[in-house]
């Protein structure tokens, strides 16, 4: 299926493929919901306590990123800084358009880490922020594995950049087990891709299992 988005104003860009979800995948992420969720019930009522108790607002942070096909959906996540505002939203955007245009790597401004609640910075560093995305992958706008949902909008991206939306975004994926944002945006792109070709049961059983040793090994992420 292709889908035609006129905001984008390179001619070439405004296809976007739709690969079919192999019916395996659905299964792997409802069995990793399954087996996840009651595991980490305790973890996740303590963080929405925490939350509530050190920062005003809600506990859950709610955001239309760009998907599966190029459509926007809405991604959940524990909130880790304080009360939004759009200014914010839309620097960091434009920070990290900068970021991606001159491919530097995908590091986190200052001003970012000064907007963060108490304890904020250890619940990024160890991804449980985004253990909310369960719902999404319950919905199923989003996957267990697959390219990262990130802040940029459609016509943010090159025109070959755009592969990335032919499957379903992930919790994690190959970009997250292969150096994350010691990583230029290109890099992260082309990781994409090539877990977009390559995409099996087999592969992305080694990448779940790869990111449990990330979280627990890896001090630079």
């Amino acid at each position: 299926m292709i889908l035609r988005n006129p905001r984008l104003a390179q001619p070439e860009a405004t296809f976007i493929r739709k690969r079919s979800q192999p019916v395996w995948k659905r299964g792997l992420d409802l069995l990793g919901v399954v087996v996840i969720v009651p595991l980490l019930l305790p973890l996740l009522a303590v963080v929405a306590i925490y939350i509530k108790l050190v920062s005003r607002g809600p506990v859950l942070f709610v955001q239309s990123r760009v998907g599966f096909g190029g459509k926007d959906f809405r991604i959940y996540k524990f909130r880790t800084m304080h009360v939004p505002d759009e200014s914010r939203d839309d620097r960091h955007r434009d920070y990290v358009s900068s970021l991606a245009q001159v491919d530097q790597t995908l590091s986190k401004p200052e001003y970012f880490r000064k907007d963060l609640i108490a304890g904020g910075e250890i619940l990024r560093k160890w991804s449980i922020d985004e253990l909310p995305q369960l719902i999404n992958v319950v919905q199923g706008n989003m996957s267990l594995v697959g390219p990262r949902p990130d802040v940029l909008r459609l016509n943010d991206y090159d025109p070959w950049q755009l592969r990335r939306f032919e499957v379903l975004p992930g919790m994690t994926g190959l970009w997250q087990v292969s150096g994350k944002n010691r990583l230029t945006h290109n890099q992260m792109i082309s990781l994409d891709i090539e877990y977009i070709e390559s995409r099996s049961l087999k592969n992305d059983l080694k990448i779940l299992a790869r990111t449990v040793g990330v979280l627990l090994l890896d001090r630079e992420k």
